[in-house]
């Protein structure tokens, strides 16, 4: 049965974190540490709803330490990555929300990236929540997330190695993972959501599809695959053939070596 109660106390959590984020905002006259901190919401999220649970389940013990694992690693990446800087997607948020963003950003970017992780979290509420007992689909979920947490890694390995070469300043990265799709990591980052709901439909928390469905609709036409490659080409002309030869999402050969 859903228990309300238990799912609101990963939103105040979330919150909380949120709020210590925007007031951070105040101090750096910056809003993109909120990227860093997209990960970690899930992660509260998960430890409220486990340290309040009955008993520390081998579910439990293994959802948690793999969105640990997930959660920290990612925070940390984009955190050195935006160091130093404001991420260029926030300048133009800014500068169409003044005046007085300071606090607008409290709702429209901390806020809204709250309660969407608040939602999303519903797979990792139901794995969480569940008493039926370790089962071939949590076996299943274990394999999905190991995996896209893997092709997550090693594409944004990747990316950072071809970035750190000067000679590659305005080029395209088409080898490695990303021959075989123009967005890897994010490809693994839903592996590792649908991996998650595996665990919560293996608790009996089937409901919980609403949170890859939306994982996935965010990363396709949201923040992810649109929003990049929305001005791409205007940057890297040559962007125009990897598109044509390399799909976008899901892996595949490219079309030129069919």
């Amino acid at each position: 049965m859903f228990n309300w109660s238990l799912y609101l106390y990963s939103l105040y959590a979330i919150g909380a974190f949120a709020l210590f984020g925007w007031m951070l905002s105040l101090m750096t006259n910056k809003v993109s540490h909120v990227d860093g901190m997209w990960s970690l919401f899930f992660v509260l999220a998960g430890y409220s709803v486990a340290l309040l649970n009955y008993e520390f389940t081998t579910r439990i013990l293994v959802v948690l330490t793999l969105l640990s694992i997930w959660g920290v690693r990612l925070s940390v990446h984009i955190s050195w990555r935006n160091f130093g800087h404001e991420d260029q997607r926030y300048v133009v948020i800014r500068q169409n929300n003044e005046p007085n963003f300071w606090f607008k950003s409290l709702y429209i970017v901390f806020g809204l990236q709250a309660v969407l992780a608040w939602i999303i979290s519903l797979a990792i509420y139901g794995a969480l929540d569940g008493e039926t007992s370790f089962n071939a689909l949590d076996y299943l979920g274990l394999i999905l997330v190991a995996f896209g947490l893997y092709w997550e890694v090693v594409a944004d390995w990747q990316l950072q190695q071809f970035k750190a070469n000067p000679a590659n300043a305005n080029q395209v990265l088409s080898t490695g993972l990303w021959r075989y799709s123009r967005h890897p990591n994010y490809f693994g980052e839903c592996c590792v959501w649908w991996g998650f709901y595996l665990f919560a439909l293996a608790a009996g928390a089937w409901w919980a599809i609403l949170s890859p469905i939306l994982m996935t609709f965010l990363l396709l036409k949201v923040s992810g695959v649109s929003l990049l490659e929305s001005t791409i080409t205007e940057r890297r002309p040559a962007y125009l053939d990897y598109i044509r030869n390399t799909n976008a999402f899901v892996p595949g050969l490219p079309k030129d070596a069919n």
